[in-house]
C-alpha cells in the first residue's frame, strides 16, 4: 500500500466490481450511478461508495478529455530525449513534465532516455518548444517524429488484466 498525493493509503486491491464500475465511467465518464447499478446489479449506494473510493484512492479521477485536433492542436509529435550526464535523468523529467505542451513522459529503457509526446498549435510552435526543451540543463539531444494523422487515442482496456 502506498499513499496518494495527499496522503491518502492507496487501496491497490481491486475487485470485479471496481473493474466494472471502472470500465463504465471509461466508456463514459459522465454515466450516472443509477444506469451502473441497474446494469451491474447492485445499489447506487454500493456504486457512490465504491466510486468515492476509487476517486479519494486516486484510482481513476473524471475528466473531460478532447479531442486534440478537434480543439486547433495541429502539430503533434514523439520527442526522444538524450539526457547527458545520465545522473541528471530525473531533474530534466521534472522539468518537462511542468511544460504545459507535454501530454505524455516516460523513462525508457531503449536508445534515448526519455519519451515525450506533446500538443501544440503549429509547426513553429513546436519548433519553440523542442528550442526551449533543448535549452534544459542536462538535454543532450533530441529526435522529433511528428505524427501526420493519429488513428487511435485511448485509455487502456482494463479487461486486458482479467486474461491470462
Amino acid at each position: 500500500m502506498g499513499k496518494n498525493k495527499s496522503g491518502i493509503k492507496l487501496n491497490t486491491e481491486l475487485d470485479d466490481l471496481d473493474f466494472s464500475i471502472l470500465t463504465h465511467l471509461q466508456k463514459d465518464g459522465r454515466v450516472s450511478f443509477t444506469v451502473i447499478a441497474d446494469q451491474l446489479n447492485v445499489s447506487i449506494g454500493t456504486v457512490r461508495t465504491r466510486f468515492n473510493k476509487l476517486i479519494e484512492d486516486a484510482t481513476i479521477s473524471i475528466i473531460g478529455r478532447v479531442d486534440p485536433d478537434k480543439v486547433g492542436f495541429r502539430a503533434y509529435a514523439h520527442i526522444a530525449v538524450y539526457v547527458r550526464p545520465a545522473t541528471l535523468k530525473e531533474q530534466v523529467a521534472k522539468k518537462i513534465a511542468r511544460m504545459p505542451e507535454v501530454s505524455f513522459l516516460a523513462m525508457t529503457s531503449g536508445a534515448y532516455d526519455l519519451e515525450v509526446n506533446v500538443m501544440c498549435r503549429d509547426n513553429e510552435h513546436l519548433v519553440e518548444f523542442v528550442n526551449e526543451l533543448s535549452a534544459l540543463e542536462g538535454v543532450h539531444q533530441t529526435n522529433t517524429t511528428i505524427y501526420f494523422k493519429v488513428y487511435k487515442y485511448a485509455q487502456p482496456d482494463l479487461m486486458l488484466l482479467k486474461q491470462g
